[in-house]
């Protein structure tokens, strides 16, 4: 599993310490806030692979919040908290970019699976990127050799057209031919 860096945001303080304890006992390396305002200030700062917010809070709502951390890091996901869960709300959500919606009190299994379906995700898609450069370089050197073998192939079909004008120019004594030909085939490509 890839260690994920949570940030998880609710008003509530008993949810917010359950949630951070059982995201820690399982190794992700989580941080807190205790409302949208308090998230933003660290989302302005760092980057995190995924936010954990609750939906309703004062303030910044867990929308608003969704919405900022979309804006400022497009790669990190967010997933929203609420104790009043609705198809509609969802669906909002889901359209502005949320992960995925989860009803309070939260499953922790549940959540965990969620997480690492999201740590899945964010390896695979490393794993692409880290392909495409290797892909990129690949493909720089392919060029620089196909380059190199245009330029050789250039060079002999130009030492091939001078052979063929030395063997059809008969004012050329047959031994100077023979030298010319020589000087041609031993000179540096």
């Amino acid at each position: 599993m890839n260690r994920l860096k949570i940030l998880v945001v609710d008003d509530d303080p008993v949810t917010l310490l359950i949630l951070e304890k059982n995201l820690k006992k399982v190794e992700y390396d989580v941080e807190t806030a205790r409302d949208g305002n308090e998230a933003f200030d660290l989302i302005s700062k760092y980057a995190y692979d995924v936010v954990l917010t609750d939906l309703v809070m004062p303030g910044m709502d867990g929308i608003g919040l969704l919405e900022a951390v979309k804006t400022r890091h497009s790669r990190t996901e967010v997933i929203l908290l609420t104790a009043h869960a609705s198809v509609d709300t969802a669906v909002a959500a889901m359209k502005k970019g949320a992960a995925d919606y989860l009803q309070k009190p939260v499953n922790t299994d549940e959540l965990l699976l969620r997480l690492e379906k999201i740590s899945n995700m964010k390896a695979l898609l490393k794993n692409v990127g880290d392909l495409r450069d290797a892909m990129d370089v690949t493909e720089r050197s392919a060029g620089q050799t196909i380059q190199d073998l245009e330029m050789r192939v250039s060079q002999l079909q130009d030492r091939i057209a001078g052979i063929k004008n030395i063997l059809l120019d008969e004012d050329i004594d047959p031994d100077r031919r023979f030298e010319r030909i020589r000087e041609i085939l031993s000179a540096d490509p």
